[in-house]
């Protein structure tokens, strides 16, 4: 997984972290949870607010 596949990330976090309100996440965790993800392979440094912030939409997404 790359930074971009926003849809498959939000998919795994939602498995990794079900008990969490995506809508309440800071994006320090969002970035560590992201990065600990199994099958990611992406430069930590690539990811921005921009990134982040479609990552948590799509979270939020799949959570409802």
């Amino acid at each position: 997984m790359k930074w971009t596949d926003t849809r498959e990330i939000a998919i795994a976090l939602t498995e990794a972290h079900p008990e969490v309100d995506p809508k309440a996440i800071r994006f320090t965790d969002l970035h560590r949870w992201v990065l600990g993800l199994p099958g990611f392979n992406d430069d930590p440094g690539r990811s921005g607010e921009k990134i982040l912030e479609a990552i948590q939409m799509a979270w939020i997404d799949e959570a409802e």
